[in-house]
């Protein structure tokens, strides 16, 4: 079914999807917005977005239709005591095909700049995409802002290591084997991505390594980020100075010992994450001969979800292949 003719808040207003609507942005308004009332095709043809919305809302649609979709992370009371974790959550969307079931799961990551997560197009589409490739999908909905208490960063570790041990505790249900998962993240949630696979993340929680990660435009080195910084402006994300954190396991390309293989995606015009990031990343990994593909379209810009309409249109399939290609 299409939804290219129905505005968006028409779409997120919907009873079925209530936990997640207010989270499609998250901490982002869109009811004060004037997208709000534009129709999914108007939102393509004024490039409000990229993706391929129709089809992520489709399929958001018909997870909701099961019943059995959503997942809360942290108690009502664990809420209280820290507001940030209110709607912290996972979707699932389970794959029809049967095979799906012998295949590692995906756990996607969507970007926003730690201030938002967007699921809208960097979740929920690149999930149904990963379903129709054969593969059991899982988005992650994470703590945000820079009025959570000091070191975020590491409170979205502890909300992978929530998300993953949900789906062990769930696995008969979900169809899946617990201890083969694949990653994939954008931008700042290709950052959250990289930062699990150091010592910080899956090792720290006693979790099993992921298979493999999609890190999508991905930030991996905040070096540059420092020369301007103020005393106290990184505590909310590190939890320490910058100075500090580029010591430690935040500055990713010094810290890829435990990292799986890696399929990198970004364009070479992005004016919001500096390419060299990818490039620094694929460096590091083949450093230490730990398999990593690097895929630099020769146009377009930041945020292109899942690549449609452009020349990073399949991505998925190239990165859902790559890793196939290993296990041969």
């Amino acid at each position: 079914m299409s939804y290219e003719f129905n505005t968006l808040g028409d779409l997120l207003s919907n009873p079925k999807i209530r936990p997640i609507a207010q989270d499609a942005i998250r901490r982002r308004n869109l009811k004060e917005e004037e997208l709000w009332n534009m129709t999914l095709s108007q939102l393509k043809e004024e490039h409000f977005f990229s993706g391929e919305i129709n089809n992520g809302i489709r399929r958001l649609y018909e997870a909701a239709d099961s019943g059995d979709w959503y997942y809360p992370l942290y108690s009502e009371e664990e809420c209280a005591e820290n507001e940030a974790r209110k709607g912290v959550s996972l979707v699932w969307f389970p794959s029809a095909d049967p095979e799906a079931d012998n295949r590692p799961f995906m756990l996607v990551v969507p970007g926003g700049g730690f201030v938002n997560v967007w699921n809208l197009t960097e979740g929920w589409p690149i999930a149904e995409q990963f379903n129709r490739y054969g593969y059991h999908a899982f988005i992650l909905t994470y703590q945000v802002g820079e009025d959570t208490e000091d070191g975020l960063l590491t409170k979205n570790m502890e909300d992978f290591a929530r998300a993953l041990k949900l789906i062990r505790e769930k696995k008969e249900h979900f169809h899946v084997q617990a201890d083969r998962y694949i990653t994939c993240g954008f931008s700042a949630g290709g950052y959250l991505i990289c930062l699990w696979n150091t010592k910080m993340g899956y090792p720290a929680f006693a979790l099993p390594k992921p298979q493999a990660s999609f890190p999508v435009y991905p930030v991996v080195s905040m070096k540059d980020d420092g020369e301007d910084a103020e005393p106290g402006d990184d505590l909310w994300l590190f939890g320490c100075s910058h100075e500090e954190a580029m010591q430690k396991e935040f500055e990713i390309p010094e810290h890829v010992e435990t990292f799986p293989p890696c399929a990198i995606f970004v364009t070479a015009g992005d004016e919001l994450v500096d390419p060299e990031n990818s490039k620094m990343l694929d460096r590091a990994l083949k450093a230490l001969q730990i398999p990593s593909k690097l895929e630099i379209g020769p146009e377009g810009g930041h945020g292109f979800a899942d690549g449609s309409g452009m020349c990073m249109a399949g991505w998925t399939e190239r990165a859902v292949k790559w890793f196939e290609s290993l296990q041969k």
